[in-house]
């Protein structure tokens, strides 16, 4: 049976959460941004008035009031994100239990058989080829349905993409931003997918389009229609699922609110505001980033890890990841050693590093067989402690227990990576691009 997919993304969410709570914000270009003596002075989020001058996220907070004189520059507040993005989702559950987040501000929600939504429609079905599909005006009234309702409530916009699949949802969600809705149908998806970039797909990143690019296949149609052996062959495994995606064949369901989401991968990354040039900076940021990824992994239930990520992009934007086959592990000790000495190894100085992100994937989910050394001798000991730090953490703060190497600065004993970043997962690579809002 065809599906109808709606993918909702909040429009310019930090900044409307702040102009909510703050109605003098109210037409003016504002930015949210993270503290600069924290190390975290850039664009996480910023409104429609700055967008129009120029501002984008990751830019420096100097840079942005370069490009907009007249900018209002505001702290973040992430507990009234989480709290605005937890009442969203209950104007969605009114609607229908399959709910799947992609990040704090955006969800997909399978509203195929929800009864309780919307009354009769006189154009619910059309035909074509003697086939019955829903009609394109059905499937704008239903996300217009929840648009308007989320806006009525809440006060906060959203952009809805509706269509038969979650690949083409997400990309209807992006075209008419801010507070629309857009329909790519069964019936005529080539027409409207067809001529748009390659990298307007679902994870497709920038060095996958500059590769399907200089293969010829620059748009979401050329793609399409490409021949499979090529593409699989440049690509591999996922070679086969951007074909897949580009031709409208993807059936992965929206999963279901309760469902507990299964990882890929888990990671973080940070921008600096100043360059970091020494050895001692880059091994104190990559403690504080697997603090982040080891306490993430524990929460999630995915047992041990065997592969450390390691992203760098330098001062001109350049860039590169690497990784390494690990043992088994959880502990930020052990990440945060394999991930600086993965730096080593592929960076000499001098160097002028703008971003630093660690990863891990590779889980056993509770499977792995450890040694015995490993079992009973100092893994299990530090195991033990990273969990009562986590739950010393949660009770008195994050800055109130800290090792030496970040307790060395500060400004970096606060900086709880962990509860400050908005997560989403991945794609084939980092997109390194401006698609948060």
């Amino acid at each position: 049976m065809e599906r109808i997919i709606i993918h909702s993304d909040l429009n310019n969410f930090y900044a409307t959460v702040e102009r909510i709570s703050d109605p003098s914000l109210s037409g003016k270009p504002v930015a949210v941004c993270g503290n600069r003596e924290e190390r975290k002075g850039i664009v996480l989020a910023k409104s429609e008035e700055a967008k129009r001058y120029g501002v984008r996220t990751g830019d420096t907070v100097w840079q942005a009031q370069k490009k907009c004189p007249g900018l209002v520059v505001v702290p973040p507040h992430f507990g009234k994100y989480m709290e605005y993005s937890r009442k969203v989702r209950a104007v969605y559950a009114r609607y229908t239990d399959l709910i799947e987040s992609f990040g704090i501000d955006e969800c997909w929600l399978d509203v195929t058989h929800s009864t309780r939504i919307f009354p009769p429609f006189d154009k619910m079905y059309t035909e074509k080829e003697g086939e019955k599909h829903f009609s394109e005006e059905y499937l704008r009234f239903l996300g217009d349905v929840i648009r308007e309702e989320v806006k009525r409530e809440l006060k906060v916009t959203v952009s809805c993409g509706v269509s038969f699949n979650k690949v083409f949802a997400k990309l209807g969600s992006d075209l008419k931003k801010p507070d629309g809705t857009t329909v790519i149908p069964f019936t005529g998806f080539k027409e409207v997918v067809g001529p748009l970039p390659v990298e307007d797909l679902l994870y497709v990143g920038k060095a996958t389009a500059a590769k399907l690019r200089s293969m010829g296949l620059g748009t979401i149609g050329r793609l399409a229609e490409a021949d499979d052996g090529a593409v699989c062959a440049a690509f591999g495994k996922m070679g086969e699922n951007l074909l897949r995606y580009a031709r409208g064949l993807d059936e992965e369901p929206v999963k279901h609110m309760d469902d507990k989401r299964e990882y890929k991968s888990i990671g973080n990354s940070s921008t600096y505001a100043d360059d970091v040039e020494s050895l001692k900076q880059i091994e104190r940021h990559i403690y504080v980033l697997s603090e982040s990824v080891a306490s993430r992994l524990r929460e999630t239930g995915q047992g041990l890890a065997d592969t450390v990520h390691l992203w760098v992009r330098y001062s001109d934007l350049t860039g590169f990841t690497v990784q390494k086959k690990v043992r088994h592990t959880a502990l930020c000790g052990e990440i945060a050693r394999h991930a600086f000495e993965l730096f080593k190894e592929n960076v000499k100085p001098p160097f002028k590093v703008r971003a630093l992100g660690v990863t891990v994937s590779g889980f056993d989910n509770g499977e792995s067989q450890m040694t015995f050394d490993e079992s009973f001798g100092n893994y299990r000991k530090l195991e033990r402690v990273e969990r009562a730090v986590d739950e010393i953490r949660k009770k008195h703060g994050y800055d109130k227990l800290q090792r030496g190497i970040v307790a060395e600065d500060p400004a970096e004993m606060k900086n709880d990576i962990k509860n400050s970043h908005v997560i989403k997962p991945a794609a084939f690579e980092d997109r390194g691009d401006d698609k948060d809002e």
